[in-house]
């Protein structure tokens, strides 16, 4: 059957669009391991937040802006614990709460979501933690991608917020004394495109 030319005009832009669309393929990006830092706050018997950060972390994100859809995975060395204070440090690697020998890495695995713009605004996945993994969600309070200056490749920044509750992985230490169990999470997160 031959298609009159007027009508094939009007289908071929849709043609086009759907051709383009079928080609497009998420990109993936190595988080860069210098300027990734989860973090977070802890409640101290209810009289004072005390905050912390962890040094050596690792992972990927894959990006499909068109779409609107992506996929995130942050593995955090556990041992890499930092308040600021060692003795503190040293207890929370331990066998009385994180026992790094044991559970040696945590890790947050989601998927991108509610894209405004080409950007994610939250991450939908789940954490897992001392052996026990639970739902998590993170809202994603900024994104921004640029290229980078050295590299010349695509460079992504976000800062993600959430909360957990640690006595449900099994930290529960401090409860007894008053401890609120409620933790924030933040991923101060950069990645560059892979080649």
């Amino acid at each position: 059957m031959r298609i009159p030319f007027r009508l094939a005009r009007r289908l071929l832009p849709a043609a086009l669009l759907l051709a383009g669309a079928a080609s497009a393929a998420p990109v993936r990006y190595t988080l860069d391991k210098d300027h990734t830092y989860p973090s977070f706050d802890a409640d101290h018997m209810g009289i004072s937040t005390w905050r912390g950060k962890f040094n050596h972390s690792e992972g990927w994100v894959e990006l499909d802006k068109a779409a609107g859809s992506g996929s995130v995975e942050v593995s955090i060395a556990l041992d890499s614990i930092d308040f600021g204070q060692e003795a503190l440090n040293t207890w929370a690697r331990g066998k009385d709460f994180l026992d790094t020998a044991h559970h040696p890495r945590a890790v947050f695995k989601g998927h991108l979501a509610g894209f405004v713009d080409g950007a994610p605004t939250r991450v939908e996945g789940s954490l897992t933690l001392h052996g026990v993994t639970r739902p998590m969600a993170l809202r994603i309070d900024h994104f921004k991608c640029i290229p980078h200056p050295l590299f010349k490749r695509d460079y992504c920044g976000a800062d993600a917020l959430g909360s957990f509750d640690r006595s449900a992985f099994g930290l529960d230490a401090g409860k007894d004394y008053g401890f609120d169990m409620q933790v924030a999470l933040r991923i101060q997160v950069e990645a560059l495109r892979d080649k």
